[in-house]
């Protein structure tokens, strides 16, 4: 009787989890960038009353075992590194990846982490940085005197500007960007502010120029949208909400069938 209680308690903090998830992934839909989370569970340790097996008889075994389970439990959260739709915003330091690849980005402590959010601006030393002053690898700087309007950003990753004082009709490149990939992108941590650090799990960064190797391409003047569904989140929600229901009525059946126990003593 006591085993249902906690069997249906372990569900509704399953759950609980599962729904924490989804108000992570709706309240990040507009996060350029973003890749969905999902919560995966697993079921606990069985409680063996009868082996399949054992012997019934001289000549014969039980078919089938007796086991009681004792709920679920989380097992991971894994994100869903599908292509985000681009969304064209004419901003000349936009940029969003087509296919596979991160960014690279350099931390102030100077390590590195990986983003898919091509939001960047321009610093007063005409570095390329994202919006928390981080620097964009390979770095890209701007020479004095250049038109931010026309900068460029090809789809093989070289960045080209005009400077009217050098020539105002013939671009000059100032950088070649790299994309990164990993065996197991799955296995990258999110930090937060859209970057990801390596891990054990997730391997080490492979760099290329986007469009080859297996990478990507740049859309310049282009941002990745997040690859979040709200009409399917929402449906999730309501799935979630349900087995958190149905998870607190066992635990009230319980209850009451622990109560009519009680009750037959007088």
């Amino acid at each position: 009787m006591v085993r249902s209680l906690w069997t249906g308690a372990s569900g509704m903090i399953g759950q609980q989890a599962n729904i924490d998830t989804i108000s992570n992934n709706l309240a990040n839909v507009n996060t350029t960038g973003y890749k969905k989370m999902r919560a995966d569970f697993e079921d606990l340790l069985y409680q063996t009353v009868r082996t399949a097996g054992t012997p019934a008889t001289e000549d014969t075994v039980v078919p089938v075992g007796i086991q009681m389970g004792h709920g679920i439990k989380i097992a991971d959260t894994q994100r869903q590194f599908g292509q985000g739709s681009p969304q064209n915003t004419e901003n000349a330091t936009d940029m969003a990846i087509v296919g596979e690849g991160f960014f690279r980005i350099q931390m102030y402590d100077g390590t590195w982490a990986y983003t898919r959010n091509g939001s960047f601006l321009i610093d007063s030393t005409g570095r390329m940085v994202t919006a928390n002053g981080y620097w964009l690898l390979p770095d890209v700087v701007l020479p004095e005197g250049f038109l931010p309007e026309k900068i460029t950003v090809s789809k093989d990753g070289r960045v080209s500007v005009i400077v009217p004082q050098i020539d105002p009709n013939e671009p000059i490149q100032v950088a070649q960007l790299e994309l990164y990939r990993f065996p197991n992108p799955v296995g990258l941590t999110a930090v937060g502010e859209n970057l990801f650090k390596v891990t054990e799990a997730s391997g080490g960064p492979i760099a290329a120029r986007p469009g080859y190797e297996g990478m990507g391409q740049i859309y310049h003047k282009f941002l990745e949208m997040s690859n979040v569904s709200v009409v399917r989140e929402m449906v999730d929600l309501i799935v979630a909400q349900r087995a958190y229901e149905f998870n607190s009525k066992t635990i009230q059946t319980s209850d009451n069938m622990l109560g009519i126990a009680t009750g037959l003593k007088r």
